[in-house]
């Protein structure tokens, strides 16, 4: 490949790897990220490593040529390049940040979603023990660390820092830079607790004080939030899978959206059909979305990415909740409890879609595809059977049960005491 082939790749916005030549390769990990990699044989042993500094354009083609000729000429003469990079490498971890560096170069090219353990070190672990000497780190410090999310009412967070605590001190041990790794005596019981499944569905009468709850304060749950609310109600989808949508993904005139594999958390791309009260949903989102891309687009400046957070509609129910979010501000009462609902997460709305299909005598599989689940056992391997007729029927059938919820329609609470008879 010459520089504009290379160009055409990226454009492609294809992921993965393409030969150059002479065991020269550019692999594109992430959409917009493209680094140079080196394929040789030493010892009988195929081997490959990421160039130092071997990210594109920054290192041109014919740098990056020249860099992969010395390596396969170290290999000749029985030299491990990316051996004695990494010694080099060993003897120059010195802090915690040192080594998740470290750490994180080895794990990133595996994860599906690499940001997820560099936003969990950035947040919980970096501010405690980030400049800290990896020698220095005791168990005192993880148990400061997992202390300090579960008080912040995180436990199932609190798990997962105190996880990666030690997957980050297994590799300080693989590397022999410590003896023990401080985090390994440490529990979920010691962090956010034994994990429970959550068995949390909403009912109608619930669903219909909701809306109003979030009609009535829509100065703290956004008009934007509200649709969002309703998508993941009736299209059974997963809050990731929906916030990152964009809009070349729909074909409204078809009332299909085409999810693509990478944003599908099951990593096959699935069709899923749009009832007629979620076009009119989506075409107010296109209004209110000011040209961008994106069906839900970042309210704030953001290099990271041009949709909203993660957290935006956790903390924006949580406020009604009465829970507190925003750290220079009071809480809000809790506005939701006050309407006798018991306490749900963005999660529990998944949930309660399913919930309501079984109610509505959806079958199983067909339930479960709606919720772009994969089927079990060998009916999983033989039946590939996509099933979007039957799901299209079941989601037309769910929307026309919660759309006059939704959009507030008159004699509501008659039409729900008649479904739940």
């Amino acid at each position: 490949m010459n520089d504009k082939q290379i160009r055409a790749f990226l454009k492609s916005k294809e992921l993965g790897r393409k030969a150059i030549g002479d065991g020269l390769y550019i692999r594109v990990q992430t959409e917009g990220i493209a680094y140079w990699e080196v394929r040789y044989s030493i010892n009988g042993k195929r081997r490959s490593m990421m160039l130092q500094g071997g990210v594109y354009p920054a290192m041109p083609l014919v740098e990056a040529r020249a860099e992969a000729a010395k390596v396969k000429l170290l290999a000749k003469q029985g030299i491990d390049a990316l051996a004695e990079r990494e010694r080099q490498q060993g003897e120059t971890i010195i802090t915690v940040n040192d080594l998740f560096d470290d750490w994180y170069e080895c794990i990133a090219s595996r994860l599906k979603h690499a940001e997820i353990p560099m936003r969990m070190y950035n947040k919980e672990i970096k501010p405690t023990i980030g400049e800290l000497r990896v020698t220095d780190v005791n168990a005192r410090d993880i148990r400061a660390i997992i202390h300090k999310v579960a008080y912040s009412n995180r436990p199932t967070v609190a798990n997962k820092t105190l996880l990666c605590c030690k997957q980050l001190f297994n590799h300080a041990c693989k590397l022999d830079l410590i003896v023990g790794n401080p985090a390994t005596a440490f529990k979920p019981i010691d962090a956010g607790g034994i994990e429970k499944s959550r068995d949390r569905a909403l009912k109608l009468p619930e669903l219909v004080s909701l809306f109003k709850v979030l009609r009535d304060n829509s100065q703290i749950f956004t008009r934007d939030n509200y649709l969002a609310v309703a998508l993941l109600l009736s299209l059974g989808v997963r809050k990731g899978e929906l916030i990152a949508a964009k809009w070349n993904e729909f074909d409204f005139d078809k009332q299909l959206w085409n999810m693509p594999k990478d944003r599908s958390k099951t990593g096959v791309a699935i069709t899923v059909p749009l009832p007629s009260p979620t076009i009119d949903w989506f075409k107010e989102l296109h209004a209110r979305a000011g040209g961008s891309e994106f069906v839900f687009p970042s309210r704030r400046a953001s290099k990271r990415r041009g949709y909203i957070s993660s957290d935006t509609l956790n903390h924006a129910l949580a406020k009604l909740f009465g829970k507190k979010v925003d750290s220079n501000k009071q809480p809000y009462n809790n506005l939701l409890g006050q309407a006798n609902i018991e306490h749900f997460t963005i999660h529990d709305l998944r949930r309660t879609c399913r919930s309501l299909l079984a109610k509505l005598e959806v079958p199983p599989h067909i339930a479960e595809r709606c919720l772009n689940h994969k089927l079990r056992g060998v009916e999983g391997i033989y039946n590939q059977h996509d099933y979007l007729e039957e799901r299209k029927e079941a989601l037309g059938k769910l929307a026309h049960l919660l759309s006059p919820i939704i959009n507030n329609q008159e004699n509501v609470i008659p039409f729900i005491q008649m479904k739940n008879a």
